[in-house]
C-alpha cells in the first residue's frame, strides 16, 4: 500500500492495540503509571473509564505487559457473564482443574485456596474485565464479593474494571453502592487535545519507520482533531484514509481534501461526539471495605425464600419520557433465586423491582454464614414481616452504623416468613455484650438480644 511512498516499514494506525504504538501523551502515561503502582500495592478493586475509542485496551495491554513477573493477570473480555458463570469463568482462566458442574461454594473454595497459595509464594493476582458497562449489575457485585478474599494484611485479588462512561453510571445506582465504595482509584480516559493529536500523529508514523519533516500541517491537524473528537480510534481511521488518498495522488503532502475525502469514507463523521480535550480525572478515592467474604451455597432457606411477588404495577403510558426500564440481565439477582432455578427460567424485573438493600444484604448473609463458627456471637436487632418496613430500616440504620456488618436471614414462624437483621461479628459473649451496650438509642428501641451463629443455624432447619 502507502507503506513505501512514506518510507514506513509497517501500518502506523491500525485500530488494533499494538503496545509498540503506545502513546503516553494525553496523560495516559501518568495514568499507566498510577495503575501499575496501584496494582502492585494491593489497592483493591480500580476503574478506568473512558468514550467508545479512546484507547483503553491499548492501555489495557500496556498494562498487562509492564506488570512485574510475579503478577499474574487473568482477562476477562466478555462483559455478558452471568453471576453464576462469572467464578467458573475466573476459575478457567487460572487453569483450575474445577468441574463445570461445581457449586458457587465448591468454585469460591477452590479460587480461595488457589488465590491463598499464590501470595505464600509472593505473587500477586489481578483480574482484568474488559467492556464491563454491559456486565450485568448481579455480576458485578459477584466480583466484588470476590474483591473481600484477603489475608490480614493483604488483598488476594486484584480487580480492574474498563468501561465506557455507561460504567460510571451503573455504578451510581443506589443498590450497586457497595462495589462503588470498594473502588479504591478511578482514572478517566479524555479525548486528546488539538496539541496531543499533533504529537500523536507524529508518534505514530515515527514509530513506523518515518523518518521525515512533518506530514500533518496545522490546518491538517485541526480538521483531524474536530473530525475525531480527539478519540485515539477515529484518528487512527482518519489518518491511515488521508495518506492512502495522498499515496494515490503521488504526492507527500496531506491536504484537507485528503482529509476530507477520508471522512466521506468514514462511519463516524455524522455521529455525534464528545467535545476534544477535555478535563483530566484522576485518583478518585472511594472507601474500601475490610473482610473475606467466601461464597456458599448451603443453607437453602436463605435461597428457597424469594421474595414474594409484588402486585401488578397499572399500565404504564403509551409515551413517555422516562428512560427505558434496564433487560432484565442487568437487574436479575441469580442469588435469591429458588434453588436449581437458572437465569433464563427466571421473570423478568423492571428497574423498580431491581437489586435493593435487602436483597443485597440477604445475598452477604449467605457468604458471612458459611464462614463462621458455630460459637460466633451477633446481635439481633429486630425481627419483621414487612419487606417494606425492613428496606426502610435497613436504609434509615446504615446512616448511623456500617451497612456491611448488617445481615439479614429469613426463616419460619407461624407459617409465615420472618425476616430477622443481625448486627456485628464477635468471637465472644463479652464482645457482643459491649457491642450491645454501645448501640444508638434508635438501634435498642427494639430491644436487640443476643445470638450465636449456631442457634442461628438451629433456626434454619426448622421446618
Amino acid at each position: 500500500m502507502y507503506y513505501e511512498h512514506f518510507g514506513l516499514n509497517q501500518a502506523p494506525f491500525k485500530i488494533t492495540p499494538n503496545t509498540d504504538f503506545f502513546f503516553s501523551g494525553g496523560n495516559r502515561g501518568p495514568i499507566l503509571e498510577a495503575l501499575i503502582y496501584a496494582v502492585t500495592h494491593g489497592e483493591g478493586i480500580i476503574k478506568v473509564s473512558g468514550e467508545v475509542g479512546s484507547g483503553k485496551t491499548m492501555l489495557c495491554n500496556m498494562l498487562m505487559q509492564r506488570l512485574p513477573q510475579n503478577v499474574e493477570t487473568v482477562y476477562l473480555a466478555n462483559p455478558s457473564v452471568s453471576p453464576e458463570e462469572i467464578l467458573h469463568a475466573i476459575a478457567f482462566e487460572l487453569h483450575l482443574d474445577i468441574d463445570r458442574k461445581a457449586t458457587r461454594l465448591e468454585v469460591m473454595q477452590a479460587l480461595q485456596q488457589y488465590l491463598l497459595k499464590r501470595h505464600a509464594d509472593g505473587k500477586r493476582v489481578v483480574i482484568f474485565v474488559e467492556e464491563s458497562q454491559g456486565m450485568p449489575l448481579a455480576t458485578l457485585e459477584e466480583i466484588r464479593l470476590l474483591s473481600n478474599l484477603e489475608t490480614k494484611n493483604d488483598k488476594l485479588l486484584q480487580i480492574v474494571l474498563f468501561g465506557q462512561p455507561e460504567l460510571d453510571e451503573n455504578l451510581r445506582q443506589p443498590h450497586i453502592r457497595q462495589l462503588r465504595e470498594r473502588i479504591t482509584h478511578s482514572f478517566g480516559l479524555v479525548p486528546l487535545n488539538i496539541d496531543e493529536v499533533r504529537e500523536y500523529l507524529m508518534f505514530r508514523v515515527r514509530a513506523a519507520g518515518y523518518h521525515g519533516p512533518d506530514l500533518f500541517a496545522d490546518n491538517v491537524v485541526k480538521l483531524i482533531a474536530r473530525a475525531s473528537s480527539g478519540l485515539t480510534r477515529r484518528i487512527n481511521l482518519i489518518a491511515d484514509k488521508a495518506l492512502l488518498a495522498a499515496f494515490s495522488e503521488n504526492t507527500h503532502t496531506l491536504k484537507v481534501r485528503h482529509i476530507e475525502a477520508a471522512l466521506k469514507d468514514s462511519e463516524f463523521s455524522q455521529t455525534a461526539s464528545p467535545a476534544v480535550g477535555g478535563g483530566r480525572g484522576l485518583w478518585v478515592a472511594a472507601a474500601v471495605a475490610a473482610g473475606i467474604a467466601i461464597g456458599a451455597a448451603g443453607y437453602g432457606w436463605l435461597y428457597q425464600h424469594p421474595e414474594p411477588k409484588a402486585a401488578p404495577a397499572a399500565a404504564a403510558p403509551a409515551a413517555s419520557s422516562a428512560p427505558a426500564a434496564a433487560p432484565a440481565a442487568v437487574t436479575a439477582v441469580p442469588t435469591m433465586m429458588a434453588a436449581g432455578t437458572s437465569a433464563a427460567d427466571a421473570p423478568a424485573q423492571t428497574q423498580e423491582n431491581a437489586p435493593d438493600i435487602l436483597q443485597l444484604r440477604l445475598a452477604a448473609t449467605i457468604d458471612w454464614m458459611a464462614r463462621q463458627r458455630d460459637d460466633t456471637w451477633t446481635v439481633q436487632l429486630l425481627s419483621t414481616v414487612s419487606q417494606d418496613d425492613l428496606r426502610n430500616y435497613l436504609n434509615s440504620i446504615g446512616k448511623s452504623i456500617e451497612i456491611n456488618d448488617i445481615f439479614v436471614y429469613r426463616s419460619n414462624a407461624d407459617q409465615k416468613t420472618l425476616l430477622s437483621v443481625l448486627y456485628g461479628t464477635h468471637d465472644n459473649r463479652v464482645s457482643a455484650e459491649r457491642a450491645l451496650a454501645s448501640l444508638p438509642g434508635q438501634l435498642r428501641s427494639n430491644r436487640p438480644m443476643l445470638r450465636t451463629v449456631q442457634s442461628i443455624r438451629a433456626e434454619l432447619k426448622r421446618p
